[in-house]
C-alpha cells in the first residue's frame, strides 16, 4: 500500500466520523427538519464563505450547464438531508445512518447508466450484501411500525444522495471542493426559506444554536467537503461503498452521547454492511 492510497482512507474516514455527527446531533435538536437543515445551511454557507475568501478560490462557475448541476446536486443534498433527519426522529442512531446507506446500492447500479460505464460483477455482489444486512434492520414489513417507516424514509434520503453525488463527481476536477460545498448549501437554504418562515425560525436558532453550529462546522463544512474531494481520486461507487463505516462511527456516538445501544438485529445487519466496506476497502487500496 502506497502513501497515496493511505492519504485516501485516512480522508474518507476523517469525513466519515466528521458526517456521522449528524446523526446524535439529529436526534438531539427538537425542532422540525425543515428548520434544522435550514440553519445548518445558512451557518455552513457562512463558514465555508470566510473559508474560501480567506483562501482566495475563485467562486467563477465557467458555463450555464454547470451552474445547474450544482443547482440540481444543492436541491438533491436538501431533500437527503430533511429525509434523512426524518428518520432518525422516527427511530435512533443506528436504523437511521444504517438505513440511508442503501446508497452504495443505488450507486452502484445508477453510475453505469449515468456515465455509461461497465457494471463490475464485484460491485453487484457487494450491493446484494448491503441489502441482505438492510434486511436485518426492518423489524417487521408494516407501515404502522415507525422503524419501517424511518427505514423507507432513509432509503429515500440515499436515493437523492446518490443523485446528487453523481451529479457533482464531474465537477469535483474544475472546481474547488470548498467552493462546490458553499453553492449547493446556498441553495439549500434559498430553497427551503418559503418552507420554514412560518416557523419560530429565530426562536428556534436561539434555543438550539449550539447543535446547528456543530452540524454546520464538523458535519457540513468538514465532513461532506472532504467527501466531496475524495471524489477526484475514486469512483463514486467505491467512495460510496468506503463511506458504510460511518454507521460505526455514528452507532459508537450514540452510545456515548445518547446511551442508544443498537438491537441484535441491527448489530447483524451492521456488520453485514459493513464486510462490504471491508471488501472495498481492499479493492480500492489493491487497484491503486
Amino acid at each position: 500500500m502506497n502513501s497515496a492510497s493511505y492519504k485516501h482512507i485516512i480522508q474518507i474516514n476523517i469525513a466519515m466520523l466528521c458526517i456521522s455527527t449528524s446523526g446524535v446531533l439529529g436526534r438531539y435538536v427538537n425542532t422540525i427538519p425543515q428548520v434544522t437543515i435550514f440553519w445548518r445551511a445558512v451557518l455552513a454557507g457562512i463558514i465555508l464563505l470566510f473559508f474560501c475568501l480567506f483562501n482566495k478560490f475563485s467562486f467563477n462557475v465557467k458555463s450555464v450547464k454547470d451552474r445547474w448541476s450544482i443547482f440540481l446536486g444543492g436541491l438533491f443534498l436538501g431533500i437527503h438531508w430533511v429525509t434523512f433527519f426524518k428518520s432518525l426522529q422516527l427511530s435512533n442512531v443506528a436504523i437511521g445512518l444504517i438505513s440511508i446507506f442503501t446508497y452504495p446500492v443505488i450507486t452502484t447500479f445508477l453510475e453505469p447508466i449515468w456515465y455509461r460505464t461497465k457494471l463490475q460483477k464485484s460491485h453487484v455482489i457487494l450491493a446484494l450484501l448491503v441489502l441482505i444486512g438492510i434486511y436485518f434492520l426492518v423489524p417487521e414489513f408494516t407501515i404502522q411500525n415507525n422503524y419501517t417507516v424511518a427505514i423507507l424514509w432513509g432509503i429515500t434520503s440515499a436515493f437523492f444522495y446518490a443523485l446528487r453525488n453523481l451529479i457533482m463527481k464531474p465537477k469535483v476536477s474544475q472546481y474547488n471542493g470548498s467552493v462546490l460545498m458553499m453553492y449547493q448549501i446556498l441553495v439549500v437554504a434559498l430553497v427551503l426559506l418559503p418552507l420554514v418562515l412560518s416557523n419560530n425560525i429565530i426562536d428556534s436558532f436561539i434555543l438550539e444554536w449550539k447543535p446547528f453550529f456543530a452540524l454546520a462546522l464538523i458535519t457540513t463544512a468538514i465532513g461532506h467537503t472532504l467527501f466531496l474531494m475524495s471524489f477526484k481520486k475514486l469512483s463514486v461507487s467505491s467512495a460510496s461503498i468506503l463511506s458504510g463505516v460511518q454507521p460505526i462511527y455514528g452507532i459508537i456516538l450514540g452510545m456515548i452521547f445518547l446511551s442508544e445501544y443498537p438491537a441484535v438485529n441491527t448489530i447483524i445487519g451492521g456488520i453485514i454492511i459493513i464486510s462490504a466496506v471491508i471488501i472495498e476497502s481492499y479493492r480500492s487500496v489493491k487497484k491503486h
